[in-house]
């Protein structure tokens, strides 16, 4: 699918990979879906990759309501920066090893539905014309949706493809 150009691209691009995600988690069974992944990587379950997501999307929504309601601050919380972010995905996942994957699907499935009504809020201008906000830097909003949508969507639909194979 090609990167998302409109607003209407962007939902249906998100809501598209969103759907294949979660009838690819329904197709894995109970089994599957709790089950250790066999490779050695950061998340290690199905719902380390879900808390992953519904993280993201927090990240999201909180940039965006804290710069629109003239609050300036950064994507990434402090102490991270776009070199260290990694380390701030280990502690999102070290923040929910107790979290159950009944919670982390509910949890998920509500942030997916507030980021689609943020995108939502906002015109295809808004979205898609570069340094539109001063807050998105060189870039446009639109990018940063995309990035907590479609292509991190993406990224999970692959991880769990990786952990039925293995």
């Amino acid at each position: 699918m090609p990167r998302p150009k409109s607003k209407s691209e962007l939902l249906t691009a998100a809501e598209n990979n969103f759907n294949k995600l979660f009838a690819l988690i329904d197709a894995m069974g109970p089994e599957l879906q709790n089950a250790s992944f066999a490779f050695e990587d950061r998340d290690r379950n199905l719902r380390d990759v879900l808390i992953h997501l519904y993280e993201w999307h927090l990240l999201q929504i909180k940039w965006v309501k804290n710069n629109t309601s003239g609050t300036v601050s950064p994507f990434l919380p402090e102490p991270y920066n776009w070199k260290t972010y990694p380390d701030m995905n280990v502690e999102i996942w070290k923040k929910h090893q107790h979290t159950p994957l009944d919670e982390s699907i509910k949890k998920l499935t509500q942030s997916h539905a507030d980021v689609i009504a943020l995108i939502d809020s906002f015109s295809d201008e808004e979205l898609f014309v570069k340094k539109h906000f001063s807050w998105t830097g060189s870039t446009s909003l639109g990018a940063y949706c995309i990035s907590s949508t479609s292509s991190h969507y993406e990224w999970a639909i692959k991880k769990l493809k990786r952990h039925i194979k293995s």
